[in-house]
């Protein structure tokens, strides 16, 4: 452990000590309290690791002093030396801990998430895989106990999703989905090709977390809101009150258009949240991007041209290209139960090259 390591623990111990010196006196405002309990809360689990690892050294200092006696007999030196090299073995996975602890969070971590999926090249081929990339996520929200929630949908003819944006909200969310953004691209044999041969097509994902009022002040002067008769497939009118609305928001161009809900305002409501979290998130890369300008080996910007994953069903295996990770899993990937297994992975990595960012 570096001085400059040793010197961060010290400060995250006394600033522990602190909150809980200030929050004990009980003259704060509320506000203060509340934000000084979030922090309290933050810095306590790390607390109890740095302690574990001190007791660690504690013991295996005790531990030396006692083989060195020449006052221990040898059933005890050869008792003290099993468990001091069991010591020694852990006190590097109990440092890894801290310093992933004490990695700066992503603020958006916590946020809920707007899921868009849209089909790409390969026509309905595409628009089944995003489908089933639909499915994929549902199914793995299933298993998480988030809410799954469609906002919009643009089916195609044979059932597929040309668009298709999702509300998921729950625990973590976004800090599980974030490295989803992107082009998935599938190897397959489509439904609608008699020849029998593999095709190539693929889909989007774009994960934003889900802004809040307070994190994108939205000036009302700069969005242009039209509203329009909402249509269904083939352009018939599916209602008959200009219930459907599009919002344009005039200093970054994003237009947002919802129309599944009957009432004006609600969607509005809908098109705003998808336009607040489309604002956030593009002012989250603009920030990531500088950061990460000197990063070579990043797992990925997440960015919609950027090709991140295949799925190759005749030979049952998926690929995430930025980790090189092959799984020979294909069909409980597709579910969503095998996802973790690649989510898990990405995560990990994100986190290796943070850490070799901080000089500790």
């Amino acid at each position: 452990m570096s001085s400059q390591f040793i010197h961060k623990l010290e400060q995250v111990q006394n600033r522990h000590t602190e909150l809980s010196s200030l929050m004990s006196e009980g003259n704060l405002e509320a506000k203060d309290f509340t934000s000084m309990s979030c922090e309290y809360a933050e810095l306590t689990p790390i607390v109890e690791k740095i302690e574990k690892y001190k007791a660690t050294q504690k013991e295996i200092s005790d531990l030396q002093e006692l083989l060195d006696s020449p006052d221990t007999d040898a059933e005890m030196q050869e008792m003290a030396n099993d468990e001091l090299i069991e010591l020694k073995k852990q006190l590097p996975d109990l440092e890894q801990e801290i310093r992933l602890a004490l990695l700066p969070k992503d603020s958006a971590d916590s946020k809920n998430a707007i899921l868009e999926i849209r089909a790409g090249t390969g026509g309905d081929e595409a628009a089944l895989f995003a489908a089933d990339l639909f499915g994929m996520y549902r199914g793995y929200a299933n298993i998480h106990g988030w809410k799954f929630e469609i906002m919009e949908a643009s089916e195609s003819d044979i059932g597929g999703y040309k668009e298709v944006i999702i509300s998921v909200s729950g625990k973590d969310v976004f800090s599980k989905l974030k490295f989803e953004s992107g082009v998935h691209r599938v190897q397959r044999v489509p439904k609608t090709e008699s020849g029998g041969r593999v095709h190539t097509s693929a889909a989007t994902v774009a994960v934003l977390p889900e802004a809040e009022e307070v994190d994108v002040d939205i000036n009302e002067n700069d969005l242009r809101i039209d509203v329009f008769r909402a249509s269904g497939p083939g352009g018939q009118s599916v209602n008959t009150t200009d219930s459907a609305v599009r919002i344009t928001h005039i200093p970054t161009g994003i237009v947002v258009s919802q129309q599944d809900e009957k009432s004006q305002h609600k969607n509005k409501a809908k098109a705003m949240t998808i336009l607040r979290s489309r604002i956030y998130e593009a002012e989250r890369q603009k920030i990531a991007s500088e950061r990460a300008a000197d990063r070579k080996n990043q797992v990925g910007s997440g960015d919609r041209s950027e090709r991140i994953r295949t799925y190759n069903f005749p030979q049952g295996r998926v690929t995430d290209h930025r980790i090189n990770l092959t799984l020979y899993k294909l069909d409980k990937v597709i579910t969503g139960e095998a996802l973790d297994e690649i989510i898990t992975p990405l995560i990990s990595e994100d986190q290796a090259a943070k850490l070799t960012e901080i000089d500790w």
